[in-house]
């Protein structure tokens, strides 16, 4: 069994970027480094000036670069892409779409460090950067760069995968491989929102107030609900009862139930009928009537 610590960097994070930037360390069961590889690679598109500001590559650094395909590093990662191994990436959902993108299947196991901190510390900064101070990382990276000629450079895949390796190596004085492969395969439960218009509200209170945005959610084909998210709504769901309540009209803000006690069945009547609503609340609606 061998860890393949790995990072990439890339043209942007859009749908059609490409990967620029392949870096990864081989460790053996004990984490001890074995191999080093690390080239940069000539994508079929332009680099985001976006991009550039963050890794700092430039379009002259890659005039000689070979196609990814025609890499060493590449042909030794399909050499390494095994079931025994275990690929330690931080964020692996990102770098696996973009080597996916180069018709790269991964058959490893997958340790994701971003998701096991999330679980192991939930009410923390989950930054492979943040970790690497706040941990004292940084501490140990120049002995480690001197022993084997690494360049740290932050936001650069060598420099991030040698932090990467660092973290694991905190992570495993308290965790089990078997652990660490079990949390990133975990759901993670979020208590808030970290996006859109109740960012950093817990979902139970907005399950309470807002069930409409709730269920829009859930239910916009448009955009993907990101796993995570959709999980932490539904096991909140479980947890608290949900409150739909009128969004707009003369008792915007107002359950049906309430509409009901202010004497005005035929209004509710009126909206099941031609009002545009979720469907939450038609059913809280038709229960309301039928009450």
């Amino acid at each position: 069994m061998k860890f393949i610590i790995l990072d990439t960097e890339t043209t942007g994070t859009k749908e059609e970027d490409r990967i620029i930037q392949l870096s990864f360390l081989v460790t053996d069961e004990n984490n001890e480094i074995e191999e080093i590889e690390d080239t940069l690679c000539k994508p079929p598109l332009p680099i985001s000036y976006e991009a550039m500001a963050v890794h700092h590559i430039t379009p002259e650094m890659l005039e000689n670069a070979e196609t990814i395909h025609n890499t060493k590093s590449w042909n030794r990662l399909n050499e390494l892409n095994i079931p025994d191994n275990i690929v330690v990436i931080h964020n692996a959902k990102f770098d696996i779409e973009m080597l996916f993108k180069e018709d790269f299947e991964n058959k490893m196991q997958i340790i994701d460090t971003f998701r096991c901190v999330k679980h192991l510390w939930p009410e923390g900064r989950h930054a492979l950067q943040i970790n690497r101070y706040s941990l004292g990382l940084y501490k140990k990276e120049k002995e480690l760069a001197d022993k084997y000629n690494i360049e740290i450079t932050a936001h650069n895949a060598l420099g991030d995968v040698v932090v990467l390796k660092l973290l694991l190596d905190y992570l495993l004085q308290d965790h089990t491989i078997e652990e660490l492969i079990k949390l990133t395969k975990e759901p993670i439960l979020y208590e808030k929102f970290y996006f859109g218009k109740y960012k950093f509200e817990k979902i139970e209170d907005v399950i309470q107030k807002d069930m409409g945005y709730v269920e829009y959610l859930l239910n916009n084909q448009e955009k993907e609900l990101e796993f995570d998210i959709r999980y932490s709504i539904n096991y909140y769901m479980q947890e608290v009862t949900p409150v739909y309540k009128f969004e707009v009209g003369k008792y915007k803000g107002l359950t049906p139930k309430e509409v009901a006690n202010q004497g005005d069945i035929n209004y509710l009547r009126w909206a099941y009928h031609n009002m545009g609503m979720s469907k939450g609340l038609k059913e809280e609606i038709e229960k309301t009537m039928a009450d």
